[in-house]
C-alpha cells in the first residue's frame, strides 16, 4: 500500500536549522541519507523531495471568504512509500528528525478509485 509521509515545518523549527553549525547540520541531513538508504535498499521509498520555502508559494484557484489555509506550518517536504502496512509507514515516519520537535504525518494514497487495500 502507498503512503505519503509529509513533514511540517514551522518558524522556530527553520530559526533552529539556520542557527546549527556546519557540522549539525551535516549530522541532520546524514539522517537522511541514512534513512533514504535504508528504504531505496528495502524498496520501500517511491521518492522523497524537500519543498521550497513558503515565500516562494504561488497559489492559484479563486480567494473567497474562507476556508484558508493560513497556518504557521508549513509543508517543507514530504516521501512516498510503498508498504506492506500502516504500521511500517508509521514506524518509517518516526524515523524523520522533524518526528522529535515537529509534525510529521501519515497519510494513504487514494488511487482513481479509492485507497489501495
Amino acid at each position: 500500500m502507498k503512503y505519503v509521509v509529509l513533514i511540517y515545518g514551522n518558524p522556530e523549527s527553520r530559526a533552529a536549522w539556520e542557527g546549527m553549525s556546519d557540522e549539525q547540520r551535516a549530522a541532520g541531513l546524514a539522517l537522511y541519507q541514512q534513512l533514504n538508504d535504508d528504504l531505496d535498499a528495502s524498496g520501500e521509498r517511491i521518492v522523497s523531495e524537500r519543498l521550497a520555502f513558503p515565500e516562494l508559494t504561488k497559489r492559484v484557484g479563486i480567494t473567497t471568504d474562507g476556508p484558508f489555509a493560513e497556518a504557521k506550518e508549513f509543508l517543507a517536504g514530504f516521501y512516498l512509500l510503498d508498504c506492506e502496512s500502516e504500521e511500517r509507514a508509521l514506524e518509517i515516519a518516526h524515523r524523520i528528525p522533524e518526528a522529535s520537535f515537529g509534525a510529521v504525518e501519515v497519510r494513504p494514497v487514494m488511487g482513481l478509485h479509492g485507497p489501495e487495500l
